[in-house]
């Protein structure tokens, strides 16, 4: 990388120390993954984390791109014998993409203009002489210019304005300024449009009918509702600013103090330039600049509320029943094994307009196969017919003599998944909604796995996210799936292709191949026998064999997130504490680590602090997964309906969605409730993302119950508080 683009790089990213930028760079640049990066080059980086990492990889790119656009434009300018030293100067000092492109206008090439007309009357000499500012009378100098082409004297002052105005409107400098005094000064308004509601039936809007706020201080999903109004032809929108003071200061750079008959003809010119050029153009970029950050902070939110769904804590070893809810069709039901292997499917139609002999049959048939698979947890989704499929499950496991609980498992994707080639490979057999009740099962039992699976924009846990630039969420949703599986890891002889394919390294091809030797050779036995696999080079396997577990192999290190080429170093850690390879995993592991320091221990090893510590836990806990730690999911034995909500009444419940306005939370009935941010802490909330992730576990009151339009008001705040 050059010098100069990693001086900038380092200048855009103070919080870093130097070092740490050469070396992430470096790594990055060697093909190495940002997952792979975190967890197995700590010393080297400084212990920079993922985001971190990211951060530095995005800069750099931006860097990178915002150099190349300099060349372009430095060539283009020279290219047309314009280039001076201190135009070259401003260019190459340019931090920002904007700046680049305002002192590129003036050089660009543009169609013809009422100014390049002007130009080729030959009125340009005129117009250089009225910036001048001689106490001379325009009119006689003006007579010199008139042609066939400008007939009079107001032709050829006219031409003159265009002249000036195209100039003044290109000056980098004045669209700088009234940017940034625009960014700080100006209020961004939205009216009802005329015939506007007409369009908007529902008054989805309304609260933007006479709408305004400073720019500096509008809210990202209110600028995404805004834009959507404006697109959906119910809002007018537009950013209004003190144009006196952009006059006055137009004003001062322009003419200053200077007298005489061209302080008119400037005044016209610079007043025109901003009308028709400056103005237009910077509430354009000041509105695209908002929609790109209200963008950008979506897809933030969309990552950030998927990185927590797929972080919910799994359901181990329960045999669990998936129960997809419908009415005319039936409920379909799929069992599935403590190890997510499917064992039946059945349907039943315990809801009208079933007949009522269908209906008296579906009891006892549900409470058979929750016998005959000794099923001890019910995952229901939440769509068509789910409250009336509550009460029935609710009322079944009362008839059973065991401790069965159920739970509400959020569909989202579930047929988006259920129609996908994935589906029908893993179930020929099955029809779309049998496919939909093991996915919903499979969900409960083992989040990552199943929803990974899914377009992760079928899932429902954002914000406007059709608003937002697909490319720009997809990169996005990948970086949080990579950053969830590689954290997670996987086990190597049982995870599923679209599990691998997001594995540090790994690809689909290579994620398919390690498959396809599984189901001909068997389960692997070691990691070093992922060498085998076709087309996994060693490359692919430095960055990914750390991440993959074997359980029950021949080496327990294989089932610890202790890469490979660390093994010696764990080794050497046993030996010291005097214990052996088979004893990783035992109280023994914790007792002798009880009197160690892990710092003396690095020094005496001559070990890395941050890779011995990452050592140490994994011995303690081979096979251990991060997603243990997190809340589980709340089970249930009964049913609430929405009439028993009153407020002031206390209740757990499961957080669903986070927002900038909320967070949206089930507490057991159909419809989630909203904690509004004004009622998430008795402190100030700056985001609701401070307070709350999907998937969290939180005490809630009810503050209002509204059953005609389906709304539940709540708070996070106890009442006496």
């Amino acid at each position: 990388m050059e010098t100069e683009t990693l001086t900038l790089i380092k200048q855009a990213l103070p919080a870093y120390k130097s070092h740490q930028i050469d070396v992430t760079l470096d790594l990055l640049n060697d093909h190495n993954t940002v997952p792979f990066i975190a967890r197995y080059r700590k010393e080297m980086t400084g212990n920079l984390d993922e985001v971190e990492i990211r951060e530095i990889q995005d800069e750099a790119n931006r860097i990178s791109k915002l150099q190349q656009r300099k060349q372009e434009v430095l060539n283009q300018i020279s290219e047309q014998e314009k280039l001076t030293p201190k135009l070259s100067a401003a260019i190459k000092a340019a931090t920002q993409m904007q700046q680049v492109e305002d002192l590129y206008l003036p050089y660009k090439q543009k169609r013809r203009t009422k100014a390049t007309i002007a130009k080729d009357a030959g009125l340009y000499p005129l117009a250089q002489w009225v910036l001048q500012f001689k106490r001379d009378p325009i009119e006689p100098v003006a007579k010199r210019y008139i042609n066939d082409q400008v007939p009079d004297i107001s032709s050829v002052l006219e031409g003159v304005n265009e002249i000036l105005a195209e100039a003044i409107g290109e000056r980098a400098e004045f669209r700088e300024w009234v940017r940034r005094y625009t960014q700080r000064n100006g209020i961004l308004t939205s009216k009802l449009k005329r015939n506007g509601q007409q369009k908007d039936e529902d008054q989805v809007y309304k609260i933007y009918y006479d709408f305004q706020s400073a720019l500096k201080k509008l809210s990202p999903y209110q600028t995404l509702a805004i834009n959507r109004g404006e697109k959906a032809s119910v809002l007018t929108v537009k950013i209004n600013v003190d144009e006196p003071a952009i006059d006055r200061y137009l004003k001062f750079q322009l003419i200053g103090r200077h007298q005489g008959p061209s302080v008119t003809i400037v005044e016209a010119a610079y007043q025109d330039a901003y009308k028709r050029f400056i103005g237009p153009a910077i509430e354009r970029e000041l509105r695209r600049s908002l929609t790109e950050t209200a963008q950008t902070h979506a897809i933030q939110v969309f990552g950030n509320n998927l990185y927590h769904l797929l972080m919910q804590a799994p359901l181990k070893n329960h045999v669990v029943m998936g129960f997809d809810p419908a009415y005319r069709t039936g409920c379909k039901l799929a069992i599935m094994d403590g190890n997510g292997k499917y064992l039946a499917k059945q349907v039943i139609y315990p809801h009208k307009p079933a007949s009522a002999t269908k209906r008296q049959q579906a009891m006892p048939a549900f409470i058979k196969l929750l016998n005959d698979y000794q099923v001890d947890m019910i995952a229901i989704g939440n769509g068509t017919a789910s409250r009336e499929s509550e009460q029935f499950v609710a009322d079944a496991i009362k008839q059973v003599d065991r401790d069965v609980r159920y739970t509400i498992v959020n569909e989202a994707g579930a047929s988006v998944y259920s129609a996908s080639a994935v589906a029908r490979a893993e179930f020929p057999d099955f029809n779309v909604e049998e496919r939909s009740a093991v996915s919903i099962g499979r969900r409960l039992q083992d989040p990552l796995a199943e929803l990974v699976k899914i377009d992760p924009k079928s899932i429902g846990v954002g914000q406007y996210q059709h608003d937002v630039p697909e490319s720009g969420l997809d990169e996005q949703l990948a970086r949080v799936i990579e950053t969830a599986v590689n954290q997670v890891g996987v086990d190597l002889n049982r995870a599923s292709i679209e599990l691998l394919e997001h594995i540090s390294g790994l690809s689909k091809q290579t994620a398919s191949n390690i498959v396809a030797y599984r189901e001909e050779n068997g389960s692997f036995n070691s990691r070093p026998e992922l060498k085998k696999v076709p087309r996994l080079g060693p490359k692919a396997y430095e960055q990914s064999v750390g991440f993959l577990r074997i359980v029950n192999g021949k080496n327990v290190l294989d089932n610890t997130d202790i890469h490979p080429e660390s093994y010696p170093i764990a080794k050497r850690v046993l030996t010291h504490l005097g214990l052996k390879l088979n004893q990783v995993g035992t109280p023994a592991v914790a007792a002798a680590l009880e009197n160690s320091d892990a710092n003396t221990l690095s020094d005496q090893l001559g070990v890395g602090k941050e890779t011995l510590q990452d050592i140490l836990k994994s011995l303690q806990q081979p096979g251990r997964d991060r997603r243990d730690e997190m809340p589980a999911p709340i089970l249930r034995t009964d049913v609430l309906q929405m009439s028993d909500l009153k407020p002031g009444m206390k209740l757990e419940g499961t957080v669903r969605n986070v927002v900038d306005f909320g967070v949206f939370v089930d507490i057991g009935v159909k419809q989630d409730g909203l904690v509004h941010v004004s009622h998430l802490s008795k402190s100030y909330v700056s985001s609701p993302a401070n307070v709350a992730s999907v998937g969290d576990i939180v005490t809630v009151w009810v503050l209002e119950v509204d059953e005609q339009r389906h709304r539940i008001q709540l708070s996070m705040v106890a009442p006496n508080d």
